[in-house]
């Protein structure tokens, strides 16, 4: 256990910190084990509070993928993914915003106002946040032909109308975002969180986004949690991709990485969500954790 002293010094640490990014926004994109483990999901939202009364202003995204194929094997529904995307017809569309609108996001809602925070509960159709059109999945044959399938209600994000947002954050609340977007027709969309996170991300000119996810960060050796690469530059990217360090399910989340800092974002940050407050680690300490992917 930590006596005073050691916690005094933690905080005078944090000070400076604490002093830089008062007043900014930070996105968090919520997913992975740290929503299903009960003691990791109180760690991330009490981070998320306690940046809120030090004057930080996180604005959350949360994801659901396991809880939605949960409830959909429960109905008797087998989930099927086109180049990494769930396909959505009506019926699963209505069970994804069921799970995610108002199972999930109230939860989160619920534990952060139990843990002393505001926080509301919001989805893309709520003030028409999230404005949607469809979004088709991609097939990569084995012959290197690529094929273009309709893979039903998936959308991809057309424009982000941020005034709930400003408004909410303005009156001390933490803004819950569930990434169900809305059609021209006023029908729902299921859009990817990582997406969602990094677009919003650019139209508040976050000062973070940081993304939690079930890895260390970003390896250059796979199988070796030693070989983490602390900070890329944007620059670099590329190259790591075509030599393999980033790879699958990754390269999404560097891609939402790089989107938000061509447009704005001064830093974004992949974090390992399985480490108790991570998100402090990252914003308060002087080593912080995880990838960080800065512009240059």
């Amino acid at each position: 256990m930590l006596n005073a002293l050691e916690k005094a010094g933690i905080l005078v640490e944090a000070l400076p910190y604490i002093k830089k990014f008062y007043g900014s926004t930070v996105v968090v994109k919520y997913g992975g084990h740290a929503m299903v483990n009960c003691q990791l999901k109180k760690a991330v939202i009490a981070d998320l509070v306690l940046m809120k009364f030090v004057g930080i202003n996180p604005v959350i995204v949360h994801g659901g993928g396991p809880e939605i194929t949960s409830m959909l094997k429960k109905v008797g529904k087998e989930s099927t993914f086109v180049g990494g995307l769930r396909v959505t017809d009506e019926e699963t569309m209505e069970i994804v915003e069921m799970v995610l609108v108002g199972k999930l996001n109230k939860e989160i809602v619920a534990l952060a106002n139990s843990l002393g925070g505001k926080a509301v509960g919001l989805s893309g159709k709520d003030a028409g946040l999230i404005q949607a059109t469809k979004k088709m999945g991609i097939v990569r044959h084995p012959d290197g032909n690529i094929e273009s399938r309709d893979i039903g209600y998936v959308g991809q994000v057309s424009k982000i109308n941020p005034a709930i947002i400003h408004t909410l954050i303005r009156e001390g609340y933490i803004p819950v975002i569930s990434p169900v977007g809305v059609g021209e027709g006023g029908e729902s969309y299921n859009i990817n969180a990582d997406t969602v996170a990094g677009k919003l991300a650019e139209e508040l000119k976050a000062n973070k986004m940081m993304i939690l996810t079930d890895v260390e960060g970003i390896l250059r050796h796979k199988e070796d949690p030693q070989s983490l690469i602390s900070v890329i530059k944007t620059s670099e990217i590329d190259d790591l991709i075509e030599g393999g360090i980033i790879a699958g399910g990754m390269i999404p989340k560097v891609e939402c990485c790089v989107s938000a800092i061509n447009n704005g974002v001064k830093s974004t940050h992949i974090l390992d969500g399985r480490v108790p407050h991570s998100l402090l680690l990252e914003v308060f300490t002087d080593k912080g954790i995880g990838t960080m992917v800065v512009p240059g």
